[in-house]
């Protein structure tokens, strides 16, 4: 059985949002998000949460969830095509306040599943259970409260998310989280805002994962060195979000989509078949010809050309978008 279409699961919790802040007015939301946004620093002790009521909370998950579920959706779903056939029995999503990642992982894979939410901020947790009443995947799922860092304890899952958390931590607290996501699940994925010191710490999670013995699935086709020399680059991607009107007000913006950039990293100890290459940047479409940059599995980053003179592949390439595998399912 199918996952949810993703388009469908986003409706939902686009409209769960929309009720959750019946009754805030947009001024008031726009003005929390913008408070919350001024006291954001990456730095925030996870004993002090800043989301600190319901209304907080409510605008918060109006301005970031939606974000948040599509970059997350889109690394799981990189990660489900180097796995075709499983699906994870059991989830936990570490660090994830109203469950972005909860719902993200319902639109990857059809099924029940087990699913615990770990978060210190008790308000993000009850508007999560909230949110969740609208789909039927999160009926059962579990929101506890509990400190994420050094002296967090994990249960043993088939699958651990841990999205836009790290920048949260400091670093001796990162490198708890990823071990303790290690030691206690088969696979790890984990997500972060597609900026330098998002990739950075994405790269530090990736080294760690595989010294614990962890295979990277994606986006990366191999577990080697990031071909990127620090310093000159930074691999990242592109979800595009629709904004709904109530989106719009509260994030302030008039069009009607906006592009969520993130860097993540997808591993596991399962048998996995990653990729041969993935897009690494948005393709380049020119007349007879599309530009593809590419990491391969040697590993190396490299720019292919792909024209008219190849066929089939050519007009695969056209449709290929920034972060797909390449080549595609049927082309090697």
């Amino acid at each position: 059985m199918n996952a949810p279409a993703p388009l469908h699961t986003a409706e939902t919790l686009r409209s769960a949002l929309a009720a959750a802040l019946d009754g805030l007015p947009a001024r008031q939301a726009a003005q929390a998000v913008e408070r919350l946004i001024a006291n954001y620093r990456g730095a925030t002790p996870t004993d002090a949460p800043i989301l600190r009521d319901r209304a907080d909370v409510a605008a918060y998950a109006a301005y970031r969830m939606p974000a948040t579920f599509e970059a997350v959706r889109s690394a799981l779903e990189a990660f489900a095509d180097t796995v075709p056939g499983w699906a994870p029995g059991d989830h936990t999503d570490v660090g994830g306040g109203t469950g972005a990642a909860a719902w993200a992982v319902s639109a990857t894979w059809a099924g029940d599943r087990s699913v615990t939410v770990l978060d210190w901020a008790e308000p993000a947790l009850a508007l999560g259970r909230e949110l969740a009443a609208a789909n039927p995947a999160l009926h059962a799922a579990r929101w506890h409260r509990s400190r994420i860092g050094a002296a967090l304890t994990l249960d043993g899952a088939d699958l651990v998310t841990v999205s836009y958390v790290l920048n949260e931590l400091t670093a001796p607290d990162r490198a708890a989280l990823v071990d303790a996501a290690a030691g206690a699940a088969q696979t790890v994925v984990i997500v972060e805002p597609g900026t330098p010191d998002g990739y950075a710490r994405v790269i530090e999670a990736r080294d760690r994962l595989i010294s614990a013995g962890f295979r990277v699935a994606a986006p990366c086709p191999h577990s080697a060195a990031c071909p990127i020399v620090p310093g000159t680059d930074w691999c990242h991607f592109s979800a595009r979000v629709s904004r709904s009107s109530l989106h719009r007000q509260v994030k302030g913006g008039s069009l009607p989509y906006e592009d969520e950039k993130f860097s993540y990293v997808a591993a596991t100890r399962l048998p996995v078949t990653p990729a041969p290459a993935r897009v690494v940047r948005k393709p380049q479409i020119r007349k007879g010809q599309v530009l593809l940059d590419l990491c391969e599995t040697d590993p190396a980053l490299h720019r292919t050309t792909v024209t008219k003179r190849h066929g089939d592949l050519y007009r695969a390439a056209r449709d290929t978008d920034w972060g797909d595998p390449w080549p595609p399912a049927g082309h090697a």
